[in-house]
């Protein structure tokens, strides 16, 4: 997720300045002596709907504007400039003259609506042999990959520039959260409530796998590398330094040229789970204790509470996540939890090591606290040179402990020890009970330092130290467990028919599920047969709880603390994932017994993902209240209990408006339940990257939450390339962080400016929208005769299946190409293929429609009038209704109706091509109209003409990558199986995915 336009902690939808067509390199950038050089384009007869007009093109050119995104542009330009030399240097001057020519083409297409052009660069592009084509695809798409590294640049040296300014604090920062609290309540006030919010708030960023996440960590690397770099040039350099810095720059950018971009196998779990860790060692664990240390520094800046609890951690998916993953195991989780805790004790290992070089404070000039003196007295260190170096000894016998820690639980040789010295013999220390205990000694060091006017030495590295052990423990991240309903039904079948209780649990009522399971639930004796053989599935379901049973004891209950149950449709999905928790161990004790009640399981966390699920939430939730024992249950859970909302599959099954507006009425009623109930809800918001997922700003997203269901408790999905774009560099990851914490700061503790006057007459208005949206969209992706033939044919799905770029298959089932259903198609994929071919029909299909019936059902002009002024007051007035169509301009700013109507023609049956596509055009064109009469601007992101320009900007890079994949998928799908042509396909799919950033 990003935030808000105006304050973005790392844009997904960056500035991209002008591209000037004559640059004499190949890529070169550079501000455009134009007011605005995006003209609008002539058109293909089935797009000729588009409006492309521009706010900026009759104004003059701001020069304040154009001084301020200077050292963008030269970024860009520069980093243009060492990518042509590259290609010269590494393809030769054929191939660099070839590129830069289709680049001059395609920028004079857009900007100079040249019909010449267009026909050329069709021409040219058709023409290329499959090695061309493979040389062309990796120079523009690594060229989109050197342009999001300046943007990210870019982004933080203004932030930087700002805060030397002393520049009030932006929409996004903590401090402006405090400001606009200080403004409205007392100080006394004030701190009551923001103790409270951090006493009981608890924050997580969930990190999931999926298969968009389209980069290799080779590529990865080598982009860290030179955005560091990059950065180092905004630096005073001598001319030698920065020779040498250009110098790295371009072993970097050749070093990307020659690694494959793409990965030979499949990713596996493994992988996966490889990469994750790499955004901890790269920005979590350094930036996460840096976070805490900024809002506590803003909080004591007003007299307020300094001293944060540990409410803001990380959790994941990976390597727990089985819902139509096979690959992930008990073995998968193992391995998860024990990589984790590897990186997290290597990092603690190191720390302390480093401390010990640090902390060389003497006794005989610097006294020390009696507790310190306990635990430099408790190490083994006798050496007679650190006798009166308490710190430093106690430092050792921490270490010591710390190691002994990771044997204990990893085995020995698991992580890199340090010798005690030269000759010394290995220490054998007793482990930490838990990272508690470990957190506890190092406060023994940070208290006996501040009572001995040493409090400054803490802050560098010992205080980061010890919140990282309070937030991150032994375990790293919560990983969570995720598994559908139906094979938990089958698991448990399979249990009650050997046990003999029940032969044919399915067939059984819900009423009589929930009777049998309750029974089995109320016994202390297990169900499970001890000698009998069970199906490969019930062993595989029952062996990861077993795995997670002994990781709790391993790492403490947060190492895995939470179940997710997919396609949550009944009070007994949940009960059923209580029972195979109690077969295995993890719940103890029985529901609704008083001498022995439940306890100490995982949370079952019901995730609820279509539109019926969303509807029935309240219902499921309100029956599960009910039962006997759950209040106890619920009570030892500390009186919390999560709920997850499926952004992806309610868009895939109702469409963009009608799903958000679900989600929210599940929000309003889950919130009124909860409070009925007097049980803290926490709401996991499984959001993507694609606005059709879910996706767009952060902090607009939490601020435009229903009043009261975010109440300090929340956690969200962070998934595919988003990671990367988000986490990728420390200082844009931080700034993501920390505008998810303002954000539920803000929607907890204002939350009344999200409840306009008229809210009432709000929500009816989108309910009749919402109605008319859902018809329109289903009528188009469900109801239409061969629309899943168009979209297998118009669109890389098959391809994507493909593409190495996840452990996850694409759909749920088996896909036979006769019966292949849209309903069985991963949410993911779905929306990412409408993006690979510019239509990005999931983040805006309906709303025209709904807005037009709405209006035109007016008794009269007066009436039309009155109803478009409603929407409007919306608009204006109501952040849910904002953030929607904010995002909902975004994805139409970046939809191409005629690049899309060169995918069509992939599509063999001229009528079915016909019908949908106009369809679809004609959709767009009411969308586009109706937002216009709304907002009152009829180019897109009038309200942000940076990133306007940016996104029309970036067109002229996407378009050959567009135009070659569209070529050669017809050549793959009329039978050439030329490996190159295959690989270029995949290629242009991750330079597509990285022009547009959010797409996953």
């Amino acid at each position: 997720m990003t935030s808000s336009a105006s304050a973005r902690p790392a844009s997904s939808n960056g500035a991209l300045p002008d591209s000037s067509s004559d640059a004499p390199l190949a890529f070169e950038a550079k501000p455009s002596k134009k007011a605005d050089p995006v003209t609008p384009r002539k058109k293909p007869k089935a797009d000729a709907v588009i409006d492309e007009t521009s706010a900026e093109r009759a104004k003059p050119t701001n020069r304040a504007r154009d001084d301020k995104d200077r050292p963008l542009f030269e970024d860009i330009r520069f980093l243009g400039r060492l990518l042509g030399e590259v290609l010269r240097e590494q393809e030769g001057d054929a191939v660099f003259d070839m590129v830069e020519t289709i680049r001059q083409t395609a920028v004079k297409f857009r900007r100079e609506d040249d019909v010449d052009a267009s026909q050329a660069l069709e021409k040219r592009l058709r023409a290329l042999s499959p090695e061309q084509t493979v040389s062309v695809v990796r120079a523009f798409s690594y060229f989109s990959h050197l342009a999001n590294i300046a943007e990210d640049r870019h982004h933080n040296r203004r932030r930087r520039i700002h805060a030397l300014a002393g520049t009030a604090p932006r929409p996004g920062a903590i401090a402006y959260a405090i400001e606009r609290m200080r403004e409205q309540k007392n100080v006394s006030a004030t701190r009551k409530l923001l103790q409270k919010f951090f006493d009981d708030a608890l924050i997580v960023p969930v990190l999931t796998a999926h298969p968009t996440e389209v980069q290799r960590k080779s590529i990865l690397d080598a982009q860290h590398d030179i955005a560091r770099l990059l950065a180092e040039r905004d630096q005073e350099l001598t001319a030698r330094e920065r020779a040498r810095n250009e110098a790295v720059l371009r072993a970097r950018v050749t070093s990307l040229w020659q690694t494959r971009m793409l990965r030979d196998a499949r990713l596996t779990v493994a992988d996966e789970i490889e990469n994750a860790l790499s955004y901890y060692r790269a920005t979590f664990l350094q930036e996460i204790p840096a976070l805490y240390a900024d809002i506590e520094a803003a909080l004591a800046e007003h007299g307020l509470p300094a001293r944060l609890p540990p409410f803001f951690q990380m959790g994941s998916w990976i390597g727990g996540d089985r819902d139509g993953n096979p690959n992930v195991t008990a073995e998968t989780l193992e391995n998860a939890i024990t990589r984790q805790a590897t990186v997290i004790f290597e990092h603690y290992l190191e720390e302390v090591h480093k401390l010990g070089a640090e902390l060389s404070v003497s006794e005989l000039l610097s006294g020390s606290s009696a507790a310190l003196q306990a635990l430099a007295d408790a190490s083994p260190d006798r050496s007679p040179h650190r006798t009166d170096e308490p710190y430093r000894r106690a430092l050792i016998g921490i270490y010591t402990r710390l190691a002994a820690s990771a044997r204990v639980r990893l085995g020995e040789g698991a992580v890199s020890v340090r010798s005690a010295g030269r000759g010394a013999t290995p220490i054998r220390a007793t482990p930490y009970a838990d990272a508690a205990e470990f957190t506890r000694d190092l406060h023994v060091l940070i208290d006996s330092l501040a009572e001995h006017h040493g409090a400054s030495l803490s802050s560098l590295r010992l205080s980061p130290l010890a919140r990282a052990s309070e937030v991150f423990g032994f375990h790293l991240a919560s990983i969570d467990l995720r598994q559908s309903s139906d094979i938990h039904e089958a698991v448990v079948a399979e249990l009650l028919s050997r046990g003999g209780v029940e032969q044919d649990y399915a067939a059984l009522s819900e009423e009589d599920k929930r009777r049998v399971l309750l029974k089995e639930l109320a016994q202390p004796r297990p169900l499970r047969l001890p000698y009998a053989r069970y199906s490969d599935l019930a062993t595989s379901e029952l062996g990861v709880l077993e795995a997670a049973r002994v990781t709790r004891e391993k790492f403490g209950a947060r190492a895995v603390r939470n179940y997710i149950i997919s396609h949550t449709e009944t009070v007994s999905d949940l009960l059923e994932v209580m029972l195979l928790q109690k077969e295995t161990g993890v719940l103890q004790g029985c529901l609704g017994s008083d001498d022995d009640p439940a306890r100490d399981g995982l949370m079952v966390i019901p995730l609820f993902e279509t539109i019926a699920d969303l509807r029935n939430a309240p219902v499921i939730m309100g029956d599960l209240f009910s039962l006997p024992g759950v209040d106890a249950l619920i009570e030892n859970q500390g009186g919390e209990q999560e709920v997850m909302l499926g952004y992806s599959d309610s868009n895939k099954d109702g469409g963009f408006l009608t799903s958000n507006w679900e989600l929210y009425r599940a929000e309003l009623a889950l919130v009124a339940l909860f409070k009925q109930r007097r049980t803290t809800l926490r709401l996991f918001h499984g959001r993507g990257g694609t606005v059709g997922r879910g996706g767009g700003p952060t902090y607009q997203a939490i601020l435009s939450q229903p009043p009261g269901t975010v109440d300090g408790q929340i956690r969200l999905t962070e998934q595919g390339e988003v990671i990367a774009s988000k986490f990728g560099n420390p200082e844009i990851g931080r700034r993501n962080l920390e505008t998810v914490v303002a954000a539920t700061l803000e929607a907890t503790l204002l939350p009344h400016e999200n409840a306009p006057a008229d809210l009432p007459k709000f929500e009816a208005t989108m309910q009749t929208l919402s109605d008319a949206a859902m018809s329109a969209y289903r009528a188009l992706v469900y109801e239409t005769p061969g629309f899943t033939d168009y979209f297998f044919s118009s669109t890389p799905i098959a391809e994507i299946a493909e593409l190495n770029i996840g452990s996850r298959p694409a759909s749920r089932k088996l896909q036979d190409p006769k019966h292949r259903k849209i309903e069985d198609l991963r949410a993911i994929p779905w929306g990412f293929s409408w993006g690979q071919c510019r239509l990005l029909l999931t983040g805006w299909y309906g709303f025209g429609s709904a807005v037009t019936a709405y209006l035109d059902q007016a008794a009269s002009d007066a009436d039309r009038t009155k109803r478009l002024a409603t929407l409007r007051k919306m608009h204006k007035t109501w952040p849910f209704f904002q953030n929607l169509l904010s995002n909902m301009d975004m994805v139409l700013a970046k939809t191409d109706l005629a690049v899309a109507s060169r995918y069509a023609q992939l599509v063999s049956d001229k009528k079915l091509r016909k019908l949908v596509f106009e369809r679809i055009v004609a959709e767009h064109e009411r969308t586009c109209r109706v937002l216009g009469e709304i907002t009152g601007k009829s180019e897109r992101l009038a309200d942000n003409p940076l990133l306007a320009r940016s996104i029309k900007n970036r067109f002229p890079y996407l378009d050959p990558l567009n135009h070659l994949q569209v070529e050669l998928l017809k050549r793959h799908r009329s039978g050439d199986q030329n490996v190159r042509l295959r690989r270029g396909i995949h290629l242009t799919i991750n330079g597509i995915a990285a022009g547009l950033r959010n797409t996953g």
